[in-house]
């Protein structure tokens, strides 16, 4: 069994008083976002949020089933009544059946994991747990675009780009349709509070990515049989 990176206990602490103060406005922020990200998910997919924190994004998300994974026991509590959460190590054996899935979606998670072969385990994982034709959809921080800054949060340990994150996903059996190295910029949890429209405009932009973008964006999927 893999060793986690911190204890339900301590991931519980931390994520509170990181997010506690802005969560209404990353619930806002998501209701967004989640538009964006509609065009990769049917509307009648079975969905897994991975690392899903406080649910934000599965909570909002239009779609048929919804999951979430998450140790951090504060799942529960935000999940919505419709949401089956799975609190877990996500590089061990996951609670649902092969090709149950459409959709694995995560949002800044996988710099979490301890190390590169959790990483792999549990994209491993998630190939299992997908149908043919499944997608698995990743944002988080880019290292090329973060040199110093990316080390400002305590429980980060993997350093990832699109290309490194790419080729393992190739390695673990995945194609990759989409790979942006510039996407979002860094980070939700510190600073401003900005108004959505801004939100809304920058998403129409794509010019605008390569300027402020400093997460990657990819979607990849489970090779048909």
């Amino acid at each position: 069994m893999s060793e986690p990176a911190h204890s339900p206990a301590e991931l519980q602490d931390l994520y509170r008083t990181r997010f506690a103060e802005r969560a209404e406005y990353r619930q806002r922020v998501w209701a967004v976002l989640i538009s964006f990200f509609s065009r990769w998910i049917p509307a009648q997919a079975a969905v897994l949020d991975l690392g899903c924190g406080w649910c934000e994004f599965i909570n909002a998300a239009r779609c048929g089933r919804k999951f979430a994974m998450d140790m951090n026991p504060d799942a529960r509590q935000h999940a919505a009544a419709d949401v089956t959460v799975l609190e877990q190590d996500c590089s061990e054996p996951w609670n649902l059946a092969e090709g149950s899935l459409d959709v694995v979606f995560t949002s800044n998670f996988f710099e979490h994991l301890p190390s590169k072969a959790s990483l792999q385990k549990t994209l491993l994982q998630a190939h299992r747990a997908l149908r043919p034709g499944g997608r698995l959809i990743a944002l988080g921080p880019n290292i090329k675009y973060l040199p110093g800054s990316y080390w400002d949060f305590f429980d980060h340990y993997l350093a990832l780009t699109e290309l490194s994150l790419s080729e393992v996903l190739l390695n673990c059996g995945f194609e990759i349709r989409v790979c942006w190295p510039r996407f979002l910029p860094y980070t939700m949890s510190t600073g401003g509070e900005y108004p959505i429209w801004i939100l809304r405009t920058y998403l129409a932009l794509p010019f605008a990515w390569r300027f402020f973008g400093k997460q990657f964006l990819i979607v990849a999927e489970k090779k048909e049989a």
